[in-house]
């Protein structure tokens, strides 16, 4: 009796903890939808594009195998990536208010299959916000690297925003709902500061780049300009991007065990 009834529960138990891509599907269209999201995805990142692009003086100095414009377009794709990413997590908030929660709690959906769904769906938002930010610097016709190398760097740029998809589903549980957007907003603005997206570490204070080092924007800003540059690599900036990952995803997962555990 006891091996039937254990029998029909494992029956019963999806495989891989409920992750699916239909939901992944029906994930995405709801993340689509949202038009104050997309909005938010889209123009900030476009509009710092066009601002740096056209207006930098020696935008067509070569750099590395491109030019400076190059480079710049490179940084601000990986600011809308990581910006459009942790927005498409932090929505989870939102969905605490409407009650989708609770209905998760009817499931046997697991942590991290629900993490890792809402982080693919997350990418989906990044990968458009890049595609935009590096479409103007083409057209600006000064952002100059061989195709390889956008191909390269898109790719990076796209693989490092999946740490901050994390994050914001990590943010969308920690903060009351009304502030995660706020709360992400000024958090990117910090680590885009300290990771050296909008001004190069080595024009800060020796004191302030030691602590830059360990932020989480570091790694991956250093990653994604790597194939332009074609500087050394260092380890540090890939174990620097892992241990970040692991870091949200924990929390995300931990956070999430306990908010569907809430009666």
């Amino acid at each position: 009796m006891n091996s039937a009834k254990e029998a029909t529960l494992a029956d019963k138990t999806p495989r891989y903890g409920g992750f699916s891509f239909d939901l992944i599907l029906l994930e995405t269209r709801r993340l689509l939808r949202n038009k104050r999201t997309m909005l938010s995805v889209l123009l900030m990142p476009v509009i710092l594009s066009f601002i740096f692009t056209f207006s930098a003086k020696d935008a067509k100095r070569p750099l590395g195998v491109g030019n400076l414009s190059a480079f710049l377009v490179i940084s601000l794709a990986l600011y809308g990536a990581v910006q459009a990413a942790s927005f498409g997590g932090s929505i989870i908030s939102l969905e605490r208010i409407a009650g989708w929660s609770r209905q998760l709690r009817t499931t046997p959906l697991s942590g991290s299959a629900y993490i890792a769904i809402k982080t693919i769906t997350s990418l989906v938002l990044s990968l458009i916000s890049l595609t935009a930010v590096f479409v103007v610097g083409v057209i600006g016709h000064k952002a100059h690297m061989p195709v390889e190398i956008w191909i390269a760097c898109a790719a990076c740029v796209w693989i490092g925003s999946l740490v901050f998809a994390v994050f914001g589903i990590f943010v969308g549980y920690l903060v009351p709902s009304e502030n995660a957007m706020q709360f992400i907003a000024f958090g990117l603005i910090l680590f885009s500061f300290a990771g050296g997206i909008f001004i190069p570490l080595s024009q800060f204070p020796h004191a302030i780049r030691e602590i830059a080092y360990y932020t989480p924007l570091y790694g991956i800003n250093e990653i994604v300009h790597y194939p332009l540059l074609q500087s050394n690599f260092d380890i540090i900036w890939l174990l620097n991007t892992i241990v970040w990952f692991a870091i949200f995803f924990i929390g995300a997962v931990v956070k999430f065990r306990g908010d569907t555990k809430r009666v």
